[in-house]
């Protein structure tokens, strides 16, 4: 839709196509359905939260920053405002607004919309595009075209992978497709055991066995969640963007109690340990945990849950210090497209040019959003990557 409106406003008449019986269904599930469409950071910070290749998205953000974004989205009528983590929502908390100031905008500039019209080819003569070819059998030509049509996640609202193989049959190389902020299956049963609870101010961490052993990815700080599977939440969801490749190459750790070194984790442990000296073990640890979680980690600490506190050896109060400290979470893999929020993989950027959006294999072709190798964390940047690739798309067309 961004594209479609760069180009028109440029002067182009535009024809934008969706195989959906409506525009924008991605964007009506996003956040919930309220729709965190940008984040409102400067926009020079918006690179520390691109997970693959950040640099390639440096003429894009600067051409067209979340500040024009947000400025033309209140120009089309859509008032917004700005909550924690400086996450962008409309001012209705409705996804479906952002979709009407997109629609206005589409109209102002007279775009023609074709739904329900699904495109299954390009028509590509001596490595230039000249028009499409739809579901029906009948060929379009056009003098560019422009494709922004996402990448796998979600399939039900249309993006089902479908261009790459398209794009890899006319020379693109394509990054394999993987789930992106997608919740994980765990090799242990205690999470599940957990399911519903969520956990705040957690540090979680990321690490990838290596020959030379284990190697730390991302570390961070924040909120999940315990489901029927494993594991989900902002934290999880963030970090599995970072596993490439095959996912049991990966472990997680977790840190319950950040605030506290391992060492004041332990003053803190004898503490409790002297105020419920005479209590079963089972019952003495309901000021530092969940009581969900009790049964979970006295059963992790290999403690008896029926042994009095004050006969607690050193040794197993230091095992109890690592379950708070640095709990192992195995990793059976990651939930599957249907689940992912975004597509981690994509067509290789080196092949695309950064300041036009156009293919370096295919003249008049450009490509835009998530069908490019590139994808960030949870907080509106995905939205802001995929309207600023769109409008420089569509400002570049000749």
């Amino acid at each position: 839709m961004m594209a479609a409106v760069a180009a028109a406003e440029k002067g182009h008449q535009v024809d934008l196509y969706d195989s959906n019986e409506k525009l924008g269904k991605k964007l009506y599930i996003t956040g919930k359905g309220r729709c965190n469409l940008t984040n409102a950071v400067d926009i020079g910070d918006y690179f520390d939260s691109i997970v693959h290749n950040h640099s390639f998205m440096y003429s894009a953000l600067y051409s067209y920053t979340n500040a024009d974004f947000m400025a033309f989205l209140e120009k089309h009528g859509v008032p917004l405002k700005t909550e924690r983590g400086d996450r962008v929502f409309p001012a209705s908390d409705k996804s479906s607004d952002v979709i009407s100031g997109f629609k206005a905008a589409l109209k102002h500039n007279c775009c023609r919309v074709y739904l329900n019209t699904r495109i299954i080819d390009l028509l590509i003569t001596n490595n230039i595009v000249n028009g499409i070819v739809l579901e029906n059998g009948d060929m379009q030509s056009y003098d560019a075209v422009i494709l922004a049509t996402g990448g796998k996640s979600y399939p039900s609202t249309g993006s089902d992978g479908n261009f790459f193989q398209i794009l890899e049959k006319n020379g693109h190389q394509i990054t394999p497709l993987s789930p992106g902020l997608v919740p994980i299956n765990t090799k242990e049963d205690w999470p599940r055991d957990l399911q519903g609870l969520a956990l705040k101010n957690v540090v979680l961490t990321l690490y990838k066995k290596t020959p030379k052993g284990q190697k730390k990815v991302k570390s961070m700080l924040g909120e999940m969640l315990f489901t029927h599977f494993g594991i989900s939440g902002p934290l999880v969801l963030s970090l599995s963007s970072y596993m490439v490749g095959n996912t049991k190459d990966y472990c997680l750790e977790l840190d319950l109690k950040p605030a506290l070194s391992s060492d004041q984790m332990d003053a803190r442990i004898q503490r409790d340990f002297l105020k419920y000296q005479n209590k079963d073990f089972g019952n003495a640890l309901g000021d530092l945990l969940p009581s969900k979680m009790i049964p979970v980690m006295v059963d992790l600490s290999g403690i008896n849950p029926a042994v009095k506190v004050n006969q607690i050896t050193k040794e197993q109060r230091k095992k109890l210090v690592a379950c708070f400290k640095q709990l192992r979470i195995g990793i059976a893999g990651l939930r599957d497209f249907n689940e992912a929020i975004i597509t981690v993989g994509g067509v290789n950027v080196k092949e695309v040019d950064p300041g036009t959006m156009e293919s370096k294999k295919i003249k008049n072709l450009y490509i835009a959003g998530e069908m490019l190798d590139v994808d960030a964390l949870t907080g509106g940047y995905n939205i802001q990557i995929a309207v600023s690739t769109g409008w420089l798309a569509g400002n570049a067309v000749k």
